[in-house]
């Protein structure tokens, strides 16, 4: 026997709505006891306009007009008491009345046995409520391009997207929603990685920002800590900070690979695990050799931003162009036509060239020579930012990221050989 058969059949409703129209009241009496201001409702009010809303409904039936007459009525009041707050004080949010609407549609949808939307709406109320002073902060810290950045990472993700054919086309069995799919998820990483690396801008020191940048872009980081290093005698410190920064490359390699091709990424994590532990600890251990922790001296500069539509645009066309590049080494080439296209695709951003392996037919590509050609990609541009970081950086500083990344370099060759 259920624990409310002993209700009448709506009872166990009317106690819904009187447990969750009561939870937004007394959040709201919290409030106006923080706050030492008397604002619309409590714990009395709210529960009442839900047991209003729930009565409407019940009565209406299937007919929807009486529930919006009950809902004008409720607006109706919550307007004179806007009214008469503006008139004897200084507040002139509406929260609470907004709140009072809500509360009115949670009765209404209980009476249809809509009990997790209802609860939903009041649990999201609820947090909306008492995160006020978080989400205002937020507001108050965010600049005008983040709002941007964000609009355009919806752009890509929730706009264009669901309009891509989601169908093979070409003789190279390039898919179109494929293809932005992987643009998105790219993005989306390092854009997690352009947020994290902005908040703690000026907050940690050269290995926070290398672990941070790392995971945003390897090659870039390596660059802005070369060109530093001018001003920076740690060489020690900053070599190590490079190195670190290649590691949490292989981190972002073994997500992205988890997202589009499970088979290559069991293949791989463990070795590009095993890869990113071995530099993060060596880098670190390394940094440690000046004697400094690498707290001090934040480094200052600005990522640029990866959720610019020509961005975005550029590399889903490197992306296509490395699946038909990918597809002809293959088809022509065998093996060692995909192994030169990988340390080829070193020099540059290795990102469209290892998702283009996750999406590589199996008849053009098979998994193992996959995986062997996305560890030569990864290896080849480790020697490329260690050339990088020998070029720009004082020659102390440069020759021993060189040495570094070319070691690491040669780790991730090791399980080929495997």
């Amino acid at each position: 026997m259920s624990a409310f058969d002993w209700l009448p059949p709506d009872g166990f409703k009317i106690l819904l709505v009187l447990f969750l129209s009561f939870l937004v009241g007394l959040e709201r009496e919290e409030q106006f006891a923080r706050e030492s201001y008397r604002g619309f409702g409590g714990v009395r009010t709210f529960p009442l306009i839900g047991l209003i809303g729930y009565a409407m409904a019940f009565l209406a039936g299937s007919q929807i007009w009486a529930v919006a007459i009950g809902f004008m009525a409720i607006c109706g009041l919550l307007s004179l008491s806007y009214w008469h707050k503006l008139a004897t004080s200084s507040a002139s949010g509406v929260t609470s009345e907004v709140s009072a609407l809500t509360t009115y549609l949670i009765g209404a949808l209980v009476s249809h046995d809509q009990f997790w939307i209802a609860t939903t709406l009041s649990v999201a109320s609820i947090i909306l409520l008492e995160l006020k002073t978080a989400l205002e902060g937020i507001a108050k810290h965010a600049a005008p391009d983040d709002i941007l950045t964000f609009t355009k990472f919806l752009l890509l993700a929730a706009v264009i997207l669901p309009i891509v054919p989601n169908q093979d086309i070409t003789p190279f069995a390039i898919n179109p929603f494929k293809t932005w799919l992987v643009v998105v998820a790219v993005s989306g990483i390092s854009y997690g990685s352009y947020v994290v690396l902005k908040i703690a801008k000026a907050r940690g020191g050269l290995l926070l920002t290398a672990v941070l940048g790392g995971a945003y872009s390897s090659t870039m980081t390596t660059v802005v800590l070369s060109k530093r290093a001018t001003h920076d005698a740690r060489a020690h410190t900053v070599s190590g900070a490079i190195l670190m920064a290649s590691g949490m490359m292989y981190l972002r390699l073994a997500v992205l690979l988890a997202l589009f091709n499970r088979a290559l990424m069991l293949r791989l994590a463990p070795s590009f695990l095993a890869l990113a532990l071995i530099a993060g600890a060596s880098g670190w251990l390394w940094a440690r050799r000046d004697g400094a922790d690498g707290e001090a001296e934040p480094v200052e500069h600005q990522p640029s931003n990866p959720l610019e539509i020509r961005a975005a645009l550029m590399f889903a066309v490197f992306f296509v162009a490395m699946l038909i590049a990918g597809h002809l080494a293959g088809l022509y080439l065998g093996r060692l036509g995909i192994f030169i296209l990988a340390t080829i695709m070193g020099v540059t951003d290795v990102d469209p060239f290892i998702m283009s392996m996750t999406q590589a037919p199996p008849a053009s590509t098979a998994a193992g020579y996959a995986a062997s050609a996305i560890l030569i990609a990864a290896a080849s541009n480790n020697v490329v930012k260690g050339i990088y970081a020998f070029a720009l950086a004082p020659r102390s500083t440069g020759t021993k990221a060189l040495l570094l990344l070319l070691g690491l370099a040669a780790a991730g060759l090791v399980p080929l050989a495997l």
